[in-house]
């Protein structure tokens, strides 16, 4: 009888474990604060915050486009209902799209599930007018963030929190000197440069221009927050619309890959519970799938292997090390930028 005990206990807590393993709470990682890159190259991300009225986003994106610069926009749901035809402009022009909330609350005040929907209001709302996602950047408005702001943030799928090292405080209705000045003088190597779409932000158009070319003459290119980063630029394409279940996939992290939902690939698949997945089995991904991505460019840094690159990326040492000609596996150093095959 006690052995039989033993055992009814001992299976229980393999499913408990099991379902703690797989649950997409487990699953998710926190969202990482960056107010910088940690580079030596002389690369700087322009970003502007888009509030309700995006009186200035016309102006920014004519001064952006004529210098050929592609900048990050920080995009309210509020702002996109109030102003759709400028976002779309924005997406148009090539710039990145990112999420800084629906209603600009503090997010610190917020439970998870309210942060939730603040992100997922707004990434439906910028996907309805320009068909592309926010994800995977997120500012918080005010800049206020906290350990459980990240945890929530990162559960929505947003696996960067972007700060920035140089605020130009242009919302005050600072001059365009003052805020040409402000970025000029305190730029260094992957500087994340904080201004604002709004009317308040009256000097921002003036003063952009001095800032590319006074920058451009110290040596400076622009690239956008995930170019910064070295962000994949697109999720690993799948063939077709379909996907072959690996080992240590959940159904949480494959819809995170292809930027879904989970209710939305069970549904798809007629899945009944989202523990209930298996190796090898071949999953219908819903939507349009990513389009093929031939390679992309990861620096190596510490505490790095080529087999944690690898398996980050989806891809194989082997391929890896063959895209390098890299001679060993172990042969790889702190800086170097590997191309990653896909």
């Amino acid at each position: 009888m006690k052995s039989k005990l033993l055992k009814i206990a001992a299976a229980f807590l393999l499913i408990l474990f099991t379902a703690l393993s797989f649950s997409p709470s487990a699953e998710a990682a926190s969202s990482k604060f960056i107010s910088k890159a940690t580079t030596s190259s002389k690369v700087v991300a322009l970003t502007f915050d888009d509030g309700s009225d995006g009186t200035n986003i016309q102006k920014i994106l004519n001064t952006l486009s004529a210098n050929k610069i592609k900048a990050t926009f920080f995009l309210t749901g509020s702002g996109a209902n109030n102003h759709p035809q400028a976002i779309k402009n924005i997406a148009v022009g090539g710039h990145q799209l990112a999420n800084h909330s629906y209603s600009h609350p503090d997010f610190t005040k917020l439970t998870a599930s309210q942060i939730k929907a603040e992100l997922d209001k707004t990434e439906a709302a910028v996907k309805k007018i320009t068909g592309k996602s926010t994800k995977p950047l997120f500012r918080a408005p005010f800049g206020a963030s906290n350990a459980a702001v990240f945890a929530a943030v990162g559960n929505a799928g947003y696996t960067h929190t972007i700060q920035w090292n140089i605020d130009t405080l242009d919302w005050k209705g600072v001059y365009s000197t003052a805020i040409t000045n402000k970025v000029v003088n305190n730029i260094v190597p992957g500087s994340i440069v904080l201004m604002h779409t709004g009317a308040g932000a009256s000097g921002t158009p003036g003063a952009l221009q001095g800032i590319i070319t006074k920058l451009k003459a110290k040596g400076y290119s622009f690239v956008t927050v995930s170019q910064l980063l070295k962000l994949p630029s697109a999720p690993p394409p799948a063939a077709g619309n379909k996907y072959t279940v690996k080992a240590g996939d959940t159904l949480y992290s494959i819809a995170k890959r292809y930027n879904v939902t989970v209710n939305a690939l069970a549904s798809a698949n007629k899945i009944s519970s989202p523990y209930i997945i298996r190796v090898g089995q071949v999953l219908i991904i819903p939507g349009k799938a990513a389009p093929p991505v031939a390679s992309v460019k990861y620096t190596v840094k510490a505490g790095d292997t080529l087999y944690s690159i690898a398996r980050k990326y989806n891809s194989t040492v082997a391929k890896i090390a063959a895209a390098n000609k890299i001679p060993s596996p172990y042969l790889i150093k702190v800086g170097q930028v590997l191309t990653i095959p896909r």
